[in-house]
């Protein structure tokens, strides 16, 4: 599983951050967590403000710091769907409305 944190090293941004890591390492696992602070892959992937939180290609979360029980919510439901073998889907298939992240080339 790969999680990205988008912004640019502001307090807030570096709050998400530690909260993603922090989650992370206890549910365990094989999950990357990865800064983006590039703005040209932060505009490619659409987002308008930071902190923003992407799990597996798919915006979670804009212009806030999420939760804890939020952000481990989004970190279990990634783990279903990859044990489901889905990839953007609820446990029965059904896509989910959140925003796919296009490549940068």
């Amino acid at each position: 599983m790969e999680i990205k944190i988008f912004g640019p090293g502001c307090a807030r941004c570096t709050e998400t951050e530690n909260l993603v890591k922090e989650i992370a390492a206890t549910k365990g696992g094989n999950i990357t967590v990865q800064k983006v602070s590039d703005l040209k892959e932060m505009m490619a992937a659409g987002i308008m403000s930071t902190p923003a939180i992407a799990v597996d290609g798919v915006v979670k979360s804009s212009g806030r710091v999420p939760g804890k029980e939020e952000i481990a919510a989004w970190i279990d439901s990634a783990s279903g769907a990859a044990a489901a073998g889905t990839t953007g889907a609820c446990c029965c298939g059904k896509t989910t409305p959140e925003k796919e992240i296009p490549k940068v080339r």
